[in-house]
């Protein structure tokens, strides 16, 4: 039999294992950013440091259906409402749904909007790069939409108004702290890409620390999917068109919002498809755009997920604002 005093050492050994990791978890902070949780990895190193532009209230809203002069069709680039409020601003009435909910856009798509109460003219179709070769193909061929437009009148999700404060991480698993820890460790030493938790892409930008406002500016996150998802080709431009005209009765702008990828490591990622979309005149090219607002804004898109910040957010939308002006005018002051 073991003596008593070797198993006290192993119970003392293993406790202190264990002790050490709960405070090492303790002190990891939460992670705030997609790309950092997926892929294990510290929000002090890759969290956004610049506080973002606040937004009035009022205009952070939708409305139902039936009072929309502008619907959105938009997925999680559009669910804080921050780019719409740019539109709400100047008065346009906004209701946004979103793909997850309708599915593809199908041929019957007037009618079924119809049915649902819009009355407006004008229709956004908002898409992130990586997911819009899916979406078309799987609209283009299904006739029927088959679930219910659901209008929600608030933001789906509320951004974070500044970097949160410190706090002790209760709510992660005890290895936490300790995955973190070494994740980071191989981060310092890299000098090339790495892919860390099967998702997130760990690559060096160079002039990075112009772009994003994290302290490890040099390198910075991305999305598997990003890359791992065919690039879009021409033929997708070809079925917008399609789309667009079998929808005679409403106006469409289509705004396809770059990847992060594609914004800041490889530019040419998509490069047939964006000569075809900048001459079919079916929406504002935002790939050119996006490439001039990175060196212009810091943190254009969050250092650690894979969306626009809310700084690039606005700016996004004062240039959907502009789009949308070319199709459909201000309307008419509402008398209350």
């Amino acid at each position: 039999m073991m003596p008593a005093r070797l198993w006290l050492r192993y119970f003392a050994a293993g406790f202190v294992v264990i002790v050490t990791m709960l405070l090492v978890t303790l002190f990891t902070p939460a992670p705030y950013g997609d790309l950092t949780r997926i892929g294990r990895l510290s929000d002090a190193e890759f969290g956004w440091q610049a506080a973002p532009p606040i937004v009035t209230k009022a205009h952070i809203k939708g409305v139902p259906l039936d009072q929309a002069d502008v619907l959105v069709v938009g997925d999680s680039f559009s669910m804080t409402l921050r780019w719409q409020s740019r539109l709400v601003k100047e008065g346009y009435q906004v209701a946004t749904i979103y793909w997850g909910q309708t599915g593809p856009l199908c041929k019957d798509f007037t009618p079924w909007i119809r049915r649902a109460g819009f009355k407006g003219k004008l229709v956004v179709v908002e898409s992130v790069e990586r997911l819009l070769g899916d979406r078309l193909k799987g609209g283009s061929t299904c006739t029927t939409m088959s679930k219910e437009p659901v209008v929600k009148t608030v933001p789906f999700l509320e951004p974070l108004e500044a970097v949160p404060g410190f706090a002790l991480n209760w709510s992660a698993k005890l290895t936490t702290g300790l995955i973190t820890y070494t994740n980071m460790r191989k981060v310092r030493k890299l000098s090339g890409d790495a892919l860390f938790g099967d998702e997130t892409w760990v690559r060096p930008v160079p002039g990075g620390c112009s772009y994003f406002s994290h302290k490890l500016c040099e390198k910075a996150l991305f999305f598997v999917e990003d890359t791992d998802n065919p690039p879009l080709k021409p033929e997708a431009v070809e079925q917008m068109k399609i789309f667009t005209q079998a929808q005679s009765d409403l106006k469409f702008v289509w705004m396809v919002i770059p990847d992060k990828t594609t914004v800041y490591v490889d530019t040419q990622h998509a490069a047939p498809f964006v000569a075809a979309f900048k001459t079919a005149d079916l929406g504002p090219d935002l790939f050119s755009f996006a490439a001039d607002e990175r060196a212009r804004v810091r943190d254009f898109y969050f250092p650690n997920d894979t969306h626009l910040s809310m700084h690039g957010q606005l700016i996004v939308g004062d240039r959907m604002l502009q789009a949308v002006r070319q199709v459909l005018a201000p309307p008419a002051p509402r008398v209350p």
